[in-house]
């Protein structure tokens, strides 16, 4: 699984048509769907911490997981300046290497972490480690970009996201036979002048996969919608929001 570093610090200005209060809403609608109003609950691949923040501040018990040092930095230093750094639990950990030292009620995962996994394989052993932390009747809600994103939107396209202090030049290659999208970004501080590159890899998985995977693992899922307008998935989505509830404890199945 692959990290975001120096890109980290502008993530958030280069992110900035992310809409944040819609994503928060939709996600505490699903949790109350499935009458998760409070409790432990951990945001996997957490980032810069926006979202991690407004489930906090909603009174949730909030855990953050993020395999970049660089994005839990730029988190905590959200944290302290809200005065919540005390409220929030922040592990520095890979999502195959998950430890999260108890139950939780339930997780959140946005902006395509899981994409960045590896291969299937991987995928499918990171679901099985969320899988083993999760209370019977917790709700896994997390987000993909869909094989047509990958396919028809980034394909071999090239971006450009100018913000007040950075520019990036974003490159993709596509592989179909592999199932991945490289992405080639080029960043230039206005500040300092210095210039970095970064490249990473986000995989496809076919929603059946993703079915068979939660399946495997404990986990139904619930419901499926596109993850921009939260309508139904269409053809042409170009990411989907998944709510997978788990059917029983890590005890439970111990004794199967």
């Amino acid at each position: 699984m692959m990290a975001y570093n120096e890109f980290a610090y502008f993530y958030d200005e280069l992110n900035g048509e992310a809409d944040y209060d819609r994503l928060f809403q939709q996600v505490v609608a699903l949790l109350h769907t499935h009458n998760i109003r409070d409790g432990i609950l951990v945001d996997l691949g957490c980032g810069t911490g926006e979202l991690t923040l407004m489930l906090a501040q909603a009174g949730y018990d909030m855990i953050g997981v993020d395999r970049s040092p660089e994005m839990l930095a730029v988190f905590r230093d959200k944290a302290q300046q809200l005065e919540m750094e005390d409220k929030i639990l922040f592990l520095n950990q890979d999502l195959l290497e998950l430890d999260l030292y108890g139950t939780i009620r339930a997780a959140v995962s946005t902006f395509d972490t899981y994409n960045h996994i590896g291969p299937y394989d991987r995928f499918d052993a990171a679901i099985r480690k969320a899988a083993f932390f999760m209370e019977k009747g917790g709700v896994f809600l997390f987000d993909l970009n869909t094989p047509y994103k990958h396919r028809e939107i980034l394909g071999e396209n090239q971006f450009t996201i100018e913000g007040p202090d950075a520019l990036c030049r974003w490159q993709n290659h596509y592989d179909p036979e592999q199932g991945w999208v490289e992405e080639n970004l080029q960043i230039r501080d206005y500040e300092t002048g210095e210039e970095f590159t970064e490249t990473i890899r986000e995989y496809s998985y076919t929603l059946d996969q993703v079915r068979e995977s939660l399946e495997r693992h404990g986990f139904v899922l619930d419901q499926v919608l596109d993850g921009e307008t939260f309508g139904p998935l269409t053809e042409t989505s170009q990411r989907m929001l998944l709510a997978a509830v788990k059917q029983y404890t890590q005890e439970e199945q111990e004794e199967v």
